[in-house]
């Protein structure tokens, strides 16, 4: 990459942010569609209507985004009346909502404008989303070359949902950490790589000094430091570290040995079903700091996720021992540790589950 360009995001956080819309937007236009998840429609819609009452702008519609991150329910977006005549996207909710709305834009290169309506994932501010088959089955990324325009996270809005986003958001949050350490390990990195890992830190030093204080503020729907903390670690820094670790587009930094013990779990239905993504990544986490003999991490990650509620054993996610060695083969197999300091084998993965389960 001899010569190549990083676009980083650009956010503003707070309970009264969306008041910035019609200056921070305007710029681009007056007609806006808005697309998301029917719960974040509700959530944000009065609140957007209020912040441009007084100005220029308007909705044209409020759409649903279709339920779920896929070609189809893009180019069904595409052929709608609003969507044409908009100058603008707002692409408001979780994450599988915002990469819609991000795609849809790059798709028909309109800008895109995030508005997270819980604190789960970076979808808001990363120039790349997760496509899925229709049936739900993850497809592949899709990378372009820059972020949304502008993320305004209303943690107002953030505060008022569900803990268990922010809780999983947690755990895969500081995943982005060890993963992007262990698979650069003894590595000479080129510039962004080199940004990507020592930025992810702050993936992780706020989980951990923040993240339990962070869940009473969401389960008490108060506002606070800590809150405010996590959130900036959950949506802007995990971000900021993918978008130097992918700019090769490949997720050889980007992903590791915790996402694929998630991969290798997700075949069994009931976790799809029953569990979130960063809940399961943060089991995984504790297994790849024991394969990487990184004792004093695993004693910081295992006490607070015991301290949260995060998983810690098998019994957690509803596995038993006795499918140990075919969760280890399960997850060897995935392309996200092929690029590691050295080869992780079955033998190692099932060794290290085994003793994560003799801390019960």
């Amino acid at each position: 990459m001899e010569n190549y360009s990083i676009h980083l995001p650009s956010y503003s956080i707070g309970k009264d942010v969306y008041k910035e819309i019609p200056e921070i937007c305007g710029k681009y236009g007056n007609k806006i569609v808005a697309i998301g998840g029917h719960k974040a429609l509700a959530a944000a819609k009065d609140k957007i209507l209020e912040a441009i009452k007084d100005s220029s702008m308007e909705i044209i519609d409020f759409l649903w985004y279709g339920g779920e991150a896929t070609y189809e329910n893009v180019e069904k977006l595409m052929e709608n009346p609003a969507v044409i005549k908009a100058d603008m996207i707002f692409a408001i909710g979780g994450g599988k909502s915002t990469d819609t709305g991000k795609c849809l834009g790059v798709k028909i290169n309109k800008p895109v404008f995030s508005f997270p309506t819980i604190a789960s994932n970076c979808s808001a501010c990363t120039s790349v989303s997760i496509m899925y088959y229709p049936d739900g089955r993850f497809k592949e990324p899709f990378f372009y070359p820059a972020p949304p325009v502008h993320a305004f996270i209303n943690t107002e809005i953030t505060v008022n949902s569900p803990e268990k986003y922010l809780w999983a958001g947690m755990g895969d949050t500081y995943a982005k950490y060890f993963e992007a350490v262990m698979s650069s390990k003894g590595e000479v990195l080129p510039h962004y790589f080199a940004m990507g890992v020592n930025n992810s830190k702050m993936c992780y030093e706020p989980i951990m000094e923040y993240g339990k204080e962070a869940m009473e503020s969401n389960r008490n729907n108060q506002l606070s430091k800590a809150y405010e903390q996590v959130v900036l670690a959950i949506i802007v820094s995990t971000a900021l570290a993918s978008i130097y670790l992918t700019a090769e587009h490949t997720v050889h930094y980007n992903s590791g040995l915790a996402h694929a013990i998630f991969y290798s779990m997700t075949s069994y239905p009931h976790i799809e079903k029953k569990h979130l993504h960063g809940e399961v990544v943060s089991y995984g986490v504790l297994n790849l700091l024991l394969v990487d003999q990184n004792t004093e991490d695993f004693e910081r990650v295992y006490n607070f996720n015991k301290s949260v509620g995060l998983p810690t054993c098998l019994e957690d996610l509803e596995f038993e021992k006795s499918q140990i060695d075919d969760l280890a083969k399960g997850a060897v197999v995935m392309k996200d540790i092929e690029h590691n300091p050295y080869v992780i084998t079955g033998e190692m993965l099932s060794e290290a589950m085994r003793k994560l389960e003799s801390l019960k």
